[in-house]
């Protein structure tokens, strides 16, 4: 369990602070006692919204990490949260410049910055299962080959790299956290582009039918709260020899098909519900991993950490957080 006190008064910057992990980690942040800034550029196709900070008691400060102003953010900075991404697969692969600017070159930048007013500051760096491609095997541990199946996990992969870099050149606490499908409060539910659970949770309270691709893929899903508590303990023991400079998988629940979860959405709304099953679409198939499964022990191991809260408790309280918040969040 994370450490309250450690916390208390320590100036935190959050990248992506607006966003649906950013802002729910700036909430359990802010309840510690830190003092917390959320940089976020509140690009309209992401999940960031000021909605997200409501009663947070944080600072947030609209701006793009490829070209704001970074010295006074992050000089003096106890602990960074570099949560910023470009996370649309479909968006990477329309234009792969624009996504490689923020993903990889931004996050150069950034790391000069750092280095400059801020060297002894520690970073973790929120990544993803994106790299492992199509598994060989399930479940996936940290030496599965890397073999990204798309252009933005190339980006993501090169960003990710940079940072771990600086740990190894430079001796700053970087730990990496590689998350899989993520889901709860201040979740983008409007649509399918944060993640595909969004859309049909706003389905479900619609009471509209969504829409299942395929259906036999296994999936793991993290709740939000657990995530949150990751990244806690990440930062808090990241100078220590089994975190400082690794990489973890961090998962959640166990695997469920596809079907099963949509299933389980419906049950967890009362029985209210309603799907239909379709094939891939033709423009994402070459691009879809297939079924996967996080193997996270190394994390549990080095950090303590384990997820709480189970699929099913997780898809009831995310229906019930959104259902008075829903016209909020369309």
């Amino acid at each position: 369990m994370s450490d309250a006190g450690f916390w208390r008064g320590r100036r935190v910057l959050v990248t992506g602070g607006a966003g649906f992990l950013g802002s729910n980690l700036c909430h359990a942040l802010a309840a510690h006692g830190a003092r917390v800034t959320a940089l976020d550029a509140m690009m309209p196709d992401g999940g960031a919204t000021a909605r997200n900070l409501e009663g947070a008691g944080v600072l947030l400060v609209r701006g793009d990490i490829r070209d704001t102003e970074l010295h006074s953010l992050c000089e003096g900075v106890d602990v960074l949260f570099n949560m910023a991404a470009q996370t649309s697969h479909m968006g990477g692969q329309k234009d792969p410049v624009a996504d490689i600017a923020i993903n990889a070159v931004a996050q150069v930048r950034l790391i000069g910055v750092m280095r400059e007013v801020a060297p002894k500051a520690t970073v973790v760096h929120a990544s993803t299962r994106q790299f492992y491609g199509r598994p060989r095997s399930l479940p996936v541990d940290e030496l599965h080959p890397v073999n990204p199946p798309d252009a933005n996990g190339v980006s993501k992969w090169a960003g990710e790299q940079y940072w771990l870099l600086e740990n190894r050149v430079h001796h700053r606490p970087v730990v990496s956290l590689r998350l899989t499908n993520c889901y709860g409060p201040r979740l983008r539910i409007r649509d399918a582009r944060q993640t595909f659970l969004g859309i049909w949770i706003r389905r479900v309270l619609e009471g509209e039918p969504f829409e299942v691709w395929g259906g036999d893929q296994l999936r793991d899903l993290t709740y939000a709260e657990d995530v949150t508590e990751a990244f806690l303990i990440a930062a808090e023991k990241a100078a220590e020899p089994g975190l400082s400079g690794q990489v973890f998988n961090i998962g959640g629940s166990p695997p469920t098909s596809l079907l099963d979860l949509a299933r389980r959405l419906i049950a967890a709304n009362g029985g209210q519900g309603e799907f239909v099953t379709k094939d891939f679409p033709a423009d994402r198939a070459p691009i879809d991993i297939g079924s996967y499964a996080a193997d996270d022990r190394a994390f549990r191991n080095a950090s303590g950490w384990a997820p709480k809260v189970d699929l099913d408790e997780g898809l009831r309280r995310s229906l019930a957080w959104y259902r008075p918040r829903l016209a909020d969040y369309l």
